[in-house]
């Protein structure tokens, strides 16, 4: 019985050997199909991927397309009211813009249109141009919001300060900070201010010694930021010969222009994109040197106000300075003033303080320059009241009517801040009758105000007569400091700065321009010339004396 089983189990193991094989066989088979046919399953998923990927992408596409259509369309309606020239569906007005510079092709659609106009930036993006007093008075009375798609891009540089708060943080602001231009405040700075000329007259007398012409511009900033450091910023030192200063007044020229550029260039709008191009580097660099220097000035004062009693001493005193108030509203509660919002502040203060009046008192011995004839009558009127000009006093700057006529009219001509803009925050209708829909983009064009030959007969005229005691214009017709409750809260320290470098300059120096260099305006963030303000000086020998021509 054992050999029968055994005899069978070896009779069947062939059997058994035959299947196995068999299977094996076939799984290896099956595993061959299926390495063949993997690739083939792959590649169709993710074919299959890439049009699903490529449809969903197209109707992303064409619903954008249909955004940018509607949007248009809702311009279009918005703005028709408001001729413009025609515009490139596409590119708007752009090409035009770029066939010749920005303020002589403004000026050819204030006469056109005296009131406002469109200009489209792109054929999706527009905005209202304004140079009426009647519209500029409507929109400043209102509070509406300055557009973040153009202001944001002074965000890097000076950080939410009083120029970019809106609401009720931008009221306390403004509140804290108003005392810091109280008139017992303002008395004792016309001293520094007077100061700080005299030491940019010295250097000029030297610079004249040897070529009697002068690019004016980059002077006065380095006596403008010496005069706010002194003056807001408790600053000891001295600021124009200070090479970390030169290279804070080359970062701030740097910055208005790139911020300038960026704003007119549709592939730098995303934040991004900007960071990697030679421009955005730059950018970064210059926002580096300008943070430098305003932490620098933060440090210092509070080094000083740490020392033994000086805390305390400056805290009894009746009026405190810019920095000071900023200083002891964070020291007195933790939470009101972040280092953040402390540094926004200075950052902007210290840009305004200084930019906006070097503008101003270049343009202003520009115009002087350019009629000596009004220039000698404010000469021979500061002469009168100076003498010698060993000093000049808060009292003096009410005392000299025309040279304040010549300098408001220059302001006029060039002033500071050539353009400010506002988004409607809800329809408004002008009192011609045209309206405008909440979100329009409204630019306020203080030069196209200015040169608006409805507004002023004759605007390309220095005629300071128009600004004599007791003549008449509407209240919104001249805005050099803009206009209602967002004014420039400086404006009288900026008005006591211009007059008491005219006073000095004019009885140091007789001013003549440069004829192989006429400036030529263009409004980047203030009001600066292409090719700089180059003047020719003349050094008077002695106040009312004869002159020596250097």
């Amino acid at each position: 019985m054992w050999a029968g089983r055994s005899s069978q189990t070896k009779v069947g193991a062939p059997g058994r050997s035959a299947t196995v094989r068999g299977s094996q066989r076939s799984r290896n088979h099956c595993t061959m199909s299926v390495s063949v046919l993997s690739p083939t399953r792959a590649l169709g998923g993710v074919s299959g991927l890439l049009q699903v990927v490529s449809l969903l992408s197209l109707v992303l596409l064409l619903l954008k397309v249909a955004q940018l259509y509607l949007h248009r369309q809702w311009l279009l309606k918005a703005l028709h009211q408001f001729p413009s020239p025609p515009s490139h569906w596409f590119y708007g007005h752009k090409k035009e813009f770029q066939q010749e510079s920005e303020l002589p092709l403004l000026l050819k659609r204030v006469e056109k249109y005296p009131k406002a106009c469109a200009r489209w930036l792109w054929g999706t993006s527009a905005l209202v141009s304004v140079y009426d007093p009647d519209y500029m008075k409507m929109v400043l009375g209102r509070s509406d919001p300055k557009p973040q798609r153009t202001y944001k891009y002074l965000n890097s540089w000076i950080g939410t300060g009083l120029l970019l708060l809106e609401g009720q943080k931008w009221f306390q602001h403004r509140r804290m900070l108003t005392p810091a231009f109280h008139y017992d405040i303002l008395k004792a700075y016309v001293g520094l201010m007077a100061n700080s000329v005299r030491v940019m007259l010295d250097k000029w007398e030297e610079l004249v010694s040897q070529d009697s012409h002068l690019e004016i511009f980059g002077h006065v900033s380095l006596m403008t930021l010496d005069t706010i450091m002194k003056c807001a910023f408790s600053h000891q030192g001295n600021v124009q010969t200070d090479r970390n200063s030169q290279s804070y007044i080359q970062a701030i020229r740097d910055l208005s222009h790139l911020i300038f550029s960026r704003l007119r260039n549709a592939f730098h709008q995303n934040d991004l994109i900007y960071r990697l191009t030679p421009e955005g580097r730059r950018n970064h660099r210059a926002c580096q040197i300008a943070h430098q220097h305003t932490d620098a000035v933060i440090k210092e004062r509070k080094a000083c106000l740490k020392k033994e009693g000086e805390l305390e001493k400056e805290r009894r005193r009746r009026t405190l300075d810019f920095l000071d108030i900023l200083l002891f509203a964070r020291m007195e509660n933790g939470s009101s003033l972040s280092d953040k919002d402390l540094r926004a502040e200075v950052d902007t203060f210290m840009f305004e303080g200084h930019d906006t009046t070097a503008s101003g008192i270049s343009w202003i011995l520009y115009a002087l320059a350019s009629h000596p004839e009004h220039q000698q009558r404010c000469r021979e009127e500061i002469l009168s009241l100076l003498g010698d000009g060993t000093s000049i006093t808060w009292d003096h700057l009410d005392q000299m009517p025309y040279t304040t006529m010549c300098i408001k009219e220059a302001l006029r001509l060039y002033p500071p801040i050539p353009v400010i803009g506002r988004e409607l925050s809800k329809p408004i209708t002008f009192p011609d009758g045209r309206s405008l829909p909440a979100g329009i983009l409204v630019s306020l064009s203080f030069y196209g105000l200015h040169h608006n030959p409805t507004v002023w007969p004759n605007p390309e005229v220095f005629d300071p007569s128009r600004f004599a005691p007791g003549s008449t214009r509407h209240s919104h017709a001249f805005l050099p400091f803009s206009g209602g409750s967002r004014n420039c809260i400086g404006k009288q320290f900026a008005m006591n700065e211009l007059k008491v470098a005219v006073a000095l300059i004019l009885l140091r120096f007789e001013l003549s321009p440069d004829p192989s260099r006429v400036p030529v305006p263009t409004p980047v963030m203030v009001l600066r010339s292409t090719n700089g303000i180059h003047l020719q000086l003349r050094k008077l020998s002695d106040p009312g004396g004869d002159k020596d021509k250097l």
